[in-house]
């Protein structure tokens, strides 16, 4: 038996990182633990760039220029959404707003971020286990001279421009790493110190 590999993951170079790693590993000896503290919800919706950003990496979607997002992405959405004075600064393709919609339904239906991340690296062929690294919610705070900014808008929306004086992680204290996750990485650990499972 291959020995399983525990990948830390946050946005695109994780996901590039990760989506190397299952090439060369034996199957099913992969497990991808993917930040969650950007998730945030936008027109109603939760959306998670960095769990997305993986499951369409690894799944050979992605888009190549960008590295985040689908590729052969279409924006009949987003048009429409300007045409009736919508926010339009965080971007989400028609294909990329399904994941967002499908999502926010089973989370409001009891599922947890990890079963729904799970089924979704299932349906889309990945071979690797992707899990978020907690179930519960973190939200990630940009401290600026503008106030106390979400990281998307901070990132997206203002695109880095504020100055940083501080970063916060509301609720991170009260989060949960999930078990899924812990499991990965103390089983991961175990066999690298030579004990027997």
């Amino acid at each position: 038996m291959s020995p399983p590999i525990a990948a830390l993951s946050g946005g695109v170079g994780g996901a590039k990182l990760a989506d190397g790693l299952m090439r060369v590993l034996p199957p099913d000896t992969l497990t991808v633990i993917v930040n969650t503290g950007d998730d945030f919800r936008h027109l109603g919706l939760h959306v998670s760039p960095d769990v997305d950003t993986a499951l369409y990496t690894l799944a050979g979607l992605a888009n190549p220029e960008t590295g985040w997002g689908r590729r052969d992405e279409t924006w009949n959405f987003m048009r429409a959404l300007e045409a009736l004075g919508g926010e339009t600064w965080f971007r989400l393709g028609d294909g990329d707003l399904a994941m967002h919609v499908e999502r926010t339904r089973r989370l409001a239906d009891g599922d947890t971020l990890s079963r729904i991340t799970a089924d979704t690296a299932r349906r889309l062929g990945i071979p690797a286990q992707i899990l978020p690294m907690s179930d519960d919610p973190v939200h990630t705070r940009v401290a600026t001279a503008d106030g106390l900014l979400d990281f998307q808008d901070y990132f997206v929306r203002l695109q880095c421009r504020p100055a940083v004086s501080a970063l916060h992680f509301d609720s991170a204290e009260h989060a949960r790493p999930a078990p899924q996750a812990l499991a990965a990485l103390a089983f991961a650990a175990t066999l690298r110190e030579g004990a027997t499972v």
